[in-house]
């Protein structure tokens, strides 16, 4: 086997320029190691990092071929050789043994991409093995000028302090970014993902943190780009931790009409109406201060994640407003509005009427398009119904015989085995089985003690021949009440949409 191929590669080719391609690569080893070399580099960047042994394998193997090639040529690329420009192949020389030391660098940085690994922390180990790869990129061309090209290092590196002190004032702001950028990693207050909050007011996701900058997506969908020293100097909050809940904090002025101990109670029965806040810790009510003018009631409570703020504020605030109005309470007007006005509230006159059946009526989105005279018409069929703190309204798969509107208290809306909902204060339920004979997809609980205004049937008959677009707009909102409580595991059912709705309507109230 050897035999032959040595024949083979001492088998010179009848044709001339075959000939000369064949000396170039097997007569010139020289020549053959800078292919190999190249033919290295092409690899070595096709090679995806996704796969580093099989990158490190191949690398391994291009080095050793290229280490062989040479010591066969008697060219020691660790010790310089004192080529002269007189020489030929002075040139083939410089090359090859710069290609050697690029591939001896990228053999050991392949070692370090796999094997110097931090269990538990890729951020910190990505960092180690960048600076250890930017070592060893230094020490690769500091060998190149010492070994290829003669260049004396001792010599270069005293009289660079100069260039040194130069590069560093010009390129201080970079350098700062970068060893803040080192700094932030090794103390990671933060983590990609996680929501902070800088003493400038800027907030948002940070989305990319690298040595040069850190970016932070903002709730207004842009993404601000801080540089690290910048960052570094700067306090910061990382709201995400030690997980992403957040406090909020919203005062209410009310006026001093009822015992404090009462306006609290309203408060907290508002805040505990609320389905955009978190359950645990419960929220707080804390009374801050009380003057003829008012009575300070501060409001703390939880929110999932900083992004559900703004939703939750929004729902907290028409809580506050419906737990108000039906409690009787009136929010305080400011102290010089109350000075122009020619003086306080008292009690009496402070006190404005519970909430009636109208209201509610008038608060309903289904009911929008009825007339003044219709509305009364339909507030002044309601009857009022009572129910004790813990008594179950309605159960799960049980159809309600009318609409019922919540005038007073606190329901909770339960499906299986967890809380789906709580209804306060201006809700309604009940128009699936009074308009459509569809079961109730929860059990509807008492919290505290309820008191509701009840619809029935013959109430809405008149209403709904009349005026076909409302069956339409009930049986639009009937089918979204269904979809939003269904199993996201299960299908929709053909039942409850809203062409199937819309027909069983017209079916119940025709004639």
């Amino acid at each position: 086997m050897l035999a032959r191929t040595a024949d083979m590669l001492n088998h010179v080719p009848p044709y001339p320029e075959t000939e000369m391609i064949y000396d170039a690569l097997f007569g010139k080893p020289l020549v053959s190691l800078i292919v190999i070399g190249f033919a290295g580099i092409l690899v070595w960047y096709f090679l995806s990092s996704q796969r580093p042994t099989t990158r490190l394998v191949v690398q391994i193997v291009f080095f050793a071929v290229m280490t062989l090639i040479l010591v066969g040529s008697g060219i020691e690329p660790h010790r310089f050789q004192g080529h002269g420009s007189e020489d030929p192949q002075a040139l083939l020389v410089i090359v090859a043994k710069t290609l050697w030391w690029v591939h001896l660098a990228w053999a050991v940085i392949g070692f370090i991409r796999l094997y110097l690994v931090l269990e538990g922390s890729p951020r910190e180990a990505r960092l180690l093995q960048d600076l250890v790869i930017g070592v060893v990129y230094i020490g690769m061309a500091l060998s190149v000028l010492a070994f290829v090209f003669g260049v004396p290092i001792g010599t270069l590196v005293a009289t660079s302090g100069v260039v040194a002190i130069i590069l560093g004032l010009a390129l201080q702001n970079t350098l700062a970014d970068v060893f803040s950028g080192i700094a932030l990693t090794l103390g990671r207050p933060y983590v990609i993902g996680d929501w902070i909050l800088l003493s400038d007011g800027t907030e948002g996701r940070v989305v990319e943190s690298n040595w040069r900058a850190t970016h932070i997506l903002t709730s207004a969908n842009n993404v601000v780009v801080l540089p690290n020293s910048f960052l570094a100097k700067l306090g910061l909050t990382n709201v995400s931790r030690p997980d992403e809940s957040h406090l909020l904090v919203l005062t209410i002025r009310i006026a001093p009409t009822r015992m404090p101990a009462s306006v609290r109670q309203v408060m907290l029965s508002a805040l505990t109406s609320c389905n955009s806040i978190v359950r645990d810790p419960p929220p707080v009510v804390a009374l801050k201060g009380l003057d003829a003018t008012a009575l300070e009631v501060e409001l703390q409570f939880r929110v999932t994640s900083p992004s559900r703020r703004v939703a939750a504020r929004n729902e907290v605030l028409d809580l506050v407003y419906r737990h108000c109005k039906s409690a009787g309470l009136l929010l305080a007007v400011p102290a010089a509005a109350s000075v122009l006005t020619g003086g306080l509230p008292t009690e009496e006159s402070a006190r404005p009427p519970r909430v009636t059946p109208l209201e509610l009526i008038e608060a309903i989105p289904i009911f929008a398009t009825l007339t003044a005279d219709e509305k009364q018409k339909l507030a002044e069929t309601t009857a009022v119904r009572e129910f004790r703190k813990g008594d179950v309204i309605v159960r799960e798969g049980e159809m309600l015989p009318s609409l019922m509107m919540v005038r007073a208290g606190i329901i909770a809306a339960r499906h299986g085995d967890g809380e789906r909902g709580r209804l306060a204060p201006g809700d309604f339920f009940g128009e699936t089985g009074l308009l459509a004979g569809i079961q109730e997809v929860c059990t509807l609980e008492a919290l505290t003690p309820v008191t509701v205004y009840e619809i029935d049937q013959e109430a809405f008959a008149p209403l709904l021949n009349q005026r076909p677009a409302l069956a339409e707009e009930i049986a639009e909102d009937l089918a979204s009440r269904a979809e939003r409580f269904r199993d996201a595991a299960l299908p929709p059912e053909p039942a409850h949409s809203a062409h199937a709705i819309l027909k069983t309507i017209r079916t119940i109230f025709r004639g």
